[in-house]
């Protein structure tokens, strides 16, 4: 597979062009898996922090691999919100990562993975979120691609403008596909934390880390919590 990052922008424009509002972002992500030629991708907004919404992913193992970093609170696509830059992960096996929490558990969990590539999604001068890329070959993306990713980054902020209505709804479930993805992925998780504000006085901030240290703890997902907490709060987690 071939890393194309002008037939990944012109791709995402056409996946978008004409979509249900709530199948754009699983649409531009298959567009971006396609025209980068790696083997799967999420988008995810506001991903260093408490709010972060998972939009998209890919495949199942793409959906592993943001919920690994949003649950060690580490990674390539939090560090590419955080400072606005593409990062790369470009041999899994062979490179010592600089998050070590990450580095263990996708080894672990997700040992099918060699390479992994974070792009910053701006507006303006926010950064509204991150793609994240993964693949299963080493070295799937070469610095010239990288270097080109930008073009990709600002196709995916052009395609989510046509919804940016539902972007800034937060009171009820999401609407996008699939459905239940997203909503146990975001949704659900800030209603648990929620949960549990009321029930502990605890912040937001350290109702998602008791969330995210329990799930660490038993190996369990980040939505997985979530879905203990709502189903029995006085006892979760």
């Amino acid at each position: 597979m071939t890393a194309d990052p002008v037939k990944a922008a012109r791709l995402v424009a056409e996946a978008a062009a004409n979509a249900p509002l709530e199948e754009v972002p699983q649409r531009v992500c298959g567009a971006v898996s396609e025209g980068l030629g790696v083997d799967g991708a999420t988008l995810s907004l506001l991903t260093d922090t408490p709010s972060r919404q998972l939009l998209a992913a890919s495949s199942d193992a793409a959906l592993r691999l943001e919920e690994i970093q949003f649950t060690v609170l580490e990674g390539p696509c939090i560090s590419s919100a955080q400072t606005g830059e593409p990062v790369a992960v470009h041999d899994l096996r062979h490179e010592l990562t600089p998050w070590p929490l990450f580095g263990a558990t996708v080894r672990q969990q997700l040992p099918q993975l060699e390479s992994v590539y974070a792009l910053p999604v701006f507006f303006g001068d926010y950064v509204l979120g991150t793609i994240d890329l993964l693949a299963l070959r080493p070295h799937a993306l070469g610095d010239e691609t990288l270097d080109q990713a930008s073009q990709v980054a600002d196709a995916v902020t052009t395609a989510l403008m046509t919804t940016r209505e539902m972007l800034l709804t937060g009171t009820q479930a999401p609407a996008w596909k699939p459905e239940e993805v997203v909503r146990a992925h975001w949704f659900d998780t800030t209603r648990a934390i929620g949960t549990l504000v009321a029930r502990r006085g605890l912040t937001a901030e350290d109702a998602l880390a008791l969330m995210r240290a329990e799930a660490f703890r038993t190996g369990k997902s980040l939505s997985d919590i979530a879905s203990a907490v709502l189903r029995d709060p006085p006892d979760a987690p």
